[in-house]
């Protein structure tokens, strides 16, 4: 990936030719060995680390006037702080290979009069002149030319393309909350497939989705991604296996159905997801979860035509590790199969599917530390007639 980074990108090329000590981790450019005074006015090496735009997965470009530093702040000849390097404290999360590399502040400079950088190469040397000079003139010896490229590329374990949202985003420390998970989706009818889509862009490193049945016209209507007219009447799992398998690794989808026979398809799970609407069939995933310490977040709602029009409610009922029993005893979700079930009557609608996906991995994401969570809230309900959210905590005490 290096030398093909390299090679697609002249910019790129130029500061390797030029000796500057060139790695690419993260989807960031690293520069190591960049001199720089302390404020005692001794000699110290820093890094440069500036954020990747890949325009496709070989090519790059440079789109802000910032970067940041692995290092002290620069000072002058005279011990006082470079100015006009603003930016402040921040924090940038590398892979392994660049554990030596410690971002430690942002510096934003902006060129004049041009007000950018045209490249990645002017953007460096730009910076380099700026935050070594003082160094180079008190130390002639000190140079930021060693010719230490590190062409070591660690490839992402989970995606196939270049995950540029972390990088632009700065959310590299917020996605090892999800280290070591591997996530079961049960059920893919429209928001188990909705939650497929999001959970597939999460960087959960193990996605195990259970689905038994087949695509039809419906399920076009009321789930992501392209149609294709050869889906229809072809198993979900295969269907879905083949849409996302240029995006991700670590995705498995079976053709199953979730039932005492086959719950050991759940060992070694360590969150999932259930997206079924019969009673009896959640009543025996509940089971099974809950034997095993597995949690899980439960989706479902309740559609009613009255007047003409369509109303009701979309939950996401949160099931922690050690209260599965104590929620399920609570009887918020139905585990049985009445027969005025109202989700029988398939009023199920793209948007209300995707709404229930998206509460159930906001509230997954805020139990694995990603999201803010400041209520512990164990069961959501989303009322469609008045726009209402509402939640409750159901406290032990």
């Amino acid at each position: 990936m290096f030398r093909k980074l390299v090679s697609r990108n002249p910019d790129l090329a130029r500061l390797v030719e030029r000796g500057y000590a060139v790695a690419f981790d993260s989807n960031c450019l690293v520069v190591r060995d960049i001199p720089y005074l302390d404020r005692q006015g001794a000699l110290q090496s820093g890094a440069i680390v500036a954020k990747l735009v890949f325009i496709d997965q070989e090519h790059v470009q440079q789109d802000d006037h910032q970067i940041y530093f692995a290092g002290g702040h620069p000072h002058q000849l005279d011990g006082s702080p470079i100015l006009n390097l603003g930016g402040g404290e921040t924090r940038i999360q590398l892979s392994n290979a660049c554990a030596d590399v410690v971002v430690q502040r942002s510096f934003s400079n902006k060129p004049i009069p041009q007000g950018s950088f045209l490249d990645f190469y002017a953007k460096i040397e730009s910076y380099v002149s700026i935050i070594s000079g003082p160094a180079i003139e008190r130390h002639p010896a000190a140079t930021p030319f060693t010719y230490r490229v590190v062409e070591t590329f660690e490839p992402d374990p989970i995606f196939k393309l270049q995950d540029t949202l972390t990088s632009r985003a700065q959310i590299g420390d917020l996605n090892t909350e999800f280290a070591g998970e591997t996530v079961a989706i049960i059920g893919l009818g429209g928001t188990g497939a909705y939650l497929l889509d999001l959970l597939v862009k999460t960087p959960v490193p193990s996605i195990r989705a259970f689905v038994g049945d087949t695509y039809h016209v419906h399920t076009a209507f009321r789930s992501p991604g392209r149609f294709a007219t050869e889906e229809l009447r072809t198993a979900k799992a295969t269907v879905y296996g083949a849409r996302y398998d240029n995006f991700r690794h670590g995705l498995t989808v079976e053709a199953t159905y979730i039932d005492p026979d086959t719950a050991d398809r759940l060992d070694g799970v360590t969150f999932a997801f259930i997206c079924v609407d019969k009673g009896s069939s959640r009543a025996g995933i509940f089971d099974a979860l809950i034997s095993r310490n597995i949690p899980f977040i439960d989706v479902g709602m309740g559609l009613n035509r009255k007047h003409g029009t369509i109303g009701g409610m979309v939950r996401a009922t949160y099931y922690p590790l050690d209260e599965g029993a104590t929620m399920r005893d609570r009887k918020l979700a139905d585990l049985s199969d009445a027969a005025d079930d109202i989700y029988r009557s398939n009023i199920q609608i793209g948007e209300l599917n995707a709404l229930n996906a998206c509460l159930a991995v906001i509230r997954y994401k805020q139990v694995r530390g990603f999201y803010r969570d400041t209520e512990g809230y164990r069961h959501v309900l989303f009322g469609i007639d008045d726009l209402s959210l509402t939640g409750d905590t159901y406290d032990k005490d």
